[in-house]
């Protein structure tokens, strides 16, 4: 894929050597001379430019990029790529970095924004979910809030152990994805069991997570 991201800083640089590292072609869009750096990041594609611009975007050839990634430190901006993306070049996927939890709001279909990542808010779920157990955690929200990734894990006392995946009665808009044990991924099937310490991977919207717990005997 071809990927620009506007913002160059620390994240930006970081997300450019790990999709270059995959083997995608990478544009860094940054304004400030400062933190322009090519030599950080070689293999990228530099430019010099104010994103929240349509003519430098237009002169960057956005146009030709399958997804646009959204990662300065300022929210404004990244709403404001991420609107121009969408609207005006047509990007497929649009990715924005949300800084401040609080506007996490804004960043929905209605600004262009496929996909919003909130450092503050998964930082606070990995530890949730590190320390949480007996308890849904919700770990990612999905298309613009519609659905949510949520962990739950089974504690030692769980009415769960030994029962078939095929009894957990979950709601029509919830999906067990993945069980993981120990080291091991499990793609649950209907007859596997369940047992104690299993961590449980849904994807399910926001609106039926208490009937997951109702479901999972809590």
């Amino acid at each position: 894929m071809r990927v620009a991201i506007a913002g160059a800083g620390a994240v930006g640089r970081s997300i450019a050597a790990e999709l270059i590292a995959a083997d995608h072609q990478v544009m860094l869009i940054e304004r400030e001379a400062r933190q322009f750096e090519p030599h950080s990041v070689e293999q990228a594609e530099w430019v010099l430019a104010d994103a929240c611009e349509l003519s430098s975007l237009e002169e960057a050839g956005l146009q030709t990029c399958d997804v646009v990634i959204a990662a300065s430190g300022d929210d404004k901006v990244n709403l404001v790529v991420s609107l121009l993306a969408k609207t005006v070049f047509a990007v497929r996927r649009v990715v924005a970095r949300v800084n401040d939890p609080a506007n996490e709001w804004l960043f929905n279909e209605g600004w262009g924004v496929d996909v919003a990542v909130s450092t503050p808010r998964m930082l606070a779920a990995m530890v949730e979910e590190a320390v949480s157990v007996g308890d849904l955690v919700q770990l990612l929200t999905l298309r613009q809030g519609q659905a949510n990734l949520v962990e739950m894990t089974l504690p030692e006392d769980t009415p769960l152990a030994g029962r078939a995946v095929r009894e957990v009665h979950l709601p029509r808009d919830a999906a067990l994805v993945t069980i993981l044990r120990g080291g091991r991924v499990i793609v649950p099937q209907p007859d596997d069991p369940l047992e104690a310490g299993d961590e449980l991977l849904f994807v399910a919207s926001a609106d039926v997570e208490d009937e997951i717990r109702t479901a999972l005997g809590y």
